[in-house]
């Protein structure tokens, strides 16, 4: 065997622009792990504005994380940055199914969750977070359980998100669940199915990927809310 040129390129792994305290982030952080990738991870500060640096617009315009790099290309908007990494990357298709309708029922939460849930919790940690806010505004915690009622029906019979099998919902869904607490309590009594999810997900095999970065999200939401 003769040691070619290719061979002795190295191979770059995808870039993923990111901060882990962001469950939108940490969706893209399980899907890495399983699938058994090797990202590389880039910090972006956004208290230091570093996502509307001109080098960071220039791979996304709409200057959100996590933002991922492939071979030059940019892609933006973690729903899409998971499908991209199942379909170029994943040995199966079991996190994102070929069946239409089982693609249908992950696609119905991922458009839920970042059409509907991600902005109704955005609004009331955002502010917090970014803003220098000191208080969390009743109404928007008022809608914020009004999802979760939707979310407690849509996941009623089910193990996972989408049906009987982890898939790319529920990678959407945990990192937001896992850290709502600090603005919404979830009452087991109230939200059986929601919180029994919760207690599956962590025994996941990955699930400290996620513990990690909500440790983080909670440290400075209570440290921004409380300073």
């Amino acid at each position: 065997y003769t040691l070619s040129l290719h061979d002795a390129l190295p191979i770059l792994a995808p870039k993923l622009y990111m901060h882990e305290s962001s469950a939108v982030v940490r969706s893209s952080l399980l899907t890495e792990a399983a699938l058994g990738l090797k990202l590389e991870h880039v910090e972006v500060n956004m208290g230091n504005r570093e996502h509307i640096s001109p080098e960071f617009l220039k791979l996304n315009p709409a200057h959100t994380l996590p933002t991922l790099v492939d071979e030059g290309k940019a892609i933006f908007e973690s729903g899409a940055i998971n499908i991209y990494l199942v379909e170029k990357y994943g040995k199966d298709k079991s996190l994102y199914p070929d069946d239409p309708y089982e693609k249908a029922l992950v696609n119905q939460i991922l458009l839920y969750v970042s059409g509907v849930v991600f902005p109704t919790a955005a609004r009331i940690i955002r502010p917090v977070m970014l803003e220098n806010a000191k208080t969390i505004n009743p109404e928007g915690v008022e809608a914020l359980r009004k999802v979760f009622e939707c979310i407690e029906k849509m996941i009623d019979g089910r193990v996972w998100a989408a049906g009987k099998n982890v898939t790319l919902a529920d990678f959407s869904l945990i990192p937001i669940i896992s850290g709502i607490d600090v603005v919404l309590k979830l009452e087991e009594s109230k939200f059986p199915n929601v919180t029994s999810y919760l207690k599956r997900a962590k025994e996941l095999p990955y699930y400290h990927i996620n513990k990690k970065g909500d440790d983080l999200f909670r440290q400075i939401f209570l440290h921004q809310l409380n300073s």
